[in-house]
């Protein structure tokens, strides 16, 4: 299952890579490095982190076609219908919930300690969007105020996967309600615009 979520993470992955580009005057090409940057970063540094060597679009090539040929696609659908400013958001929140629980899974399966499953499972769903805005020159996402849960979306549900693996034994199962939370708790955060507290320090008293 989980090669099946990470061909849609990739896919929609890229998508957002391509709606990140809009009013930055990128050409197709610089398009398409956004695209497999967004698509591939966090699956990198996952497979890095476990010692899973060669990294999964390299041992399987058809990744990069997925994601090229999606990215070319929006490209060119894009410039004739635009697609609304809360596309990234959703597609992006989609992207979140398949990368966390690919990641997840693949750390679960090659016998990582709870901790680290969830650890890689936020790392995949986080930081290929990440890169993505660092590229763009914007602040990332998970770094933004009023974000609505986005990397607490991924946490919850990688929490949530490794939970029920504990007392069910039908891994895709598991998976699948881990996505429906993750998907959930990010929509619902952008549908009722839940975040949370931000760092304010305690303005100084003045002096009598």
């Amino acid at each position: 299952m989980r090669y099946i979520l990470e061909h849609f993470g990739v896919a929609v992955a890229a998508v957002t890579g391509v709606l990140a580009a809009r009013g930055k005057r990128v050409d197709l090409f610089g398009v398409i490095v956004l695209a497999v940057v967004t698509a591939f970063g966090g699956g990198t540094i996952r497979d890095l982190c476990l010692g899973s060597a060669p990294v999964f679009w390299v041992q399987d090539p058809r990744f990069l076609l997925n994601a090229v040929v999606v990215a070319v696609a929006t490209f060119f659908v894009a410039r004739l219908h635009p697609f609304p400013v809360t596309a990234l958001l959703v597609a992006d929140a989609f992207a979140l919930a398949l990368f966390t629980m690919a990641g997840a899974e693949k750390a679960l399966s090659l016998q990582a300690s709870p901790g680290i499953v969830v650890a890689m499972g936020v790392i995949t769903g986080v930081a290929g969007g990440m890169l993505r805005d660092a590229l763009t020159g914007e602040v990332p996402l998970v770094l933004r105020t009023q974000i609505y849960l986005y990397a607490t979306a991924a946490l919850a549900g990688a929490l949530a996967f490794v939970l029920l693996n504990c007392w069910l034994p039908d891994v895709r199962t598991n998976m699948i309600a881990a996505i429906v939370i993750t998907l959930g708790l990010r929509l619902g955060a952008i549908r009722w615009k839940v975040t949370l507290p931000e760092f304010e320090p305690k303005p100084d008293t003045p002096e009598p």
